[in-house]
Formats: structure tokens, C-alpha cells, sequence
């Protein structure tokens, strides 16, 4: 899958990674639901490492659709209320 780290490039990740990418992402879920801002600040830096240790990073002129995008850590949380809309950043996928 093709994860877009927003504001600095995209990253190959294997599918394998999808269970710990989806919990990293239930975590800043939760943590905007609850409105705090420092957790959902240290989720969302959590879920960019791990794309950054588990993946690897594509060159800026391959262009490829993301399956995935992570917004940056400054993000507030009124902008992230509309990017996570309902099911976070990662749709739960069918099963």
C-alpha cells in the first residue's frame, strides 16, 4: 500500500503493517474525540514513524495513488475533525 505522509512524501508499506497502522490510527481517533490535542499531536507522530521505519520512502516524481494519508502533527484540531471524519484516516476494509 501507498501511505502520504502529508507535507513530506509518500512511503511503500507492506499490507502486513495495516493491523499496527490502524491501531496507531484508532489512537489519535481517540484521543480528537476527546479533544486532546497533545495526544493527538503524539498519535499522529506515532503513525508517521512507524510509516517511516516500516516503509519505504518513494521518490518525489513517482506519483502514485495513497491508500493512506497522515496529516501532519500540527494539524489542529478542527482540521483533523474534518480530515478523520467517521472512520479515521485508515477505512475499515471489508471483510
Amino acid at each position: 500500500m501507498i501511505v502520504r505522509l502529508m507535507g513530506e512524501g509518500q512511503y511503500r508499506v507492506d499490507d502486513g503493517q495495516l493491523a499496527e497502522l490502524n491501531d496507531l490510527d484508532g489512537a489519535a481517533v481517540r484521543a480528537l474525540e476527546a479533544g486532546d490535542e497533545g495526544g493527538f499531536r503524539s498519535a499522529v507522530e506515532g503513525l508517521a514513524a512507524r510509516v517511516r521505519e516500516a516503509g519505504e520512502r518513494l521518490p518525489d516524481e513517482e506519483l502514485a495513488g495513497s491508500d493512506l494519508i497522515v496529516p501532519p502533527s500540527d494539524l489542529s484540531l478542527d482540521e483533523a475533525r474534518e480530515l478523520f471524519s467517521g472512520e479515521g484516516l485508515i477505512p475499515d476494509l471489508p471483510g
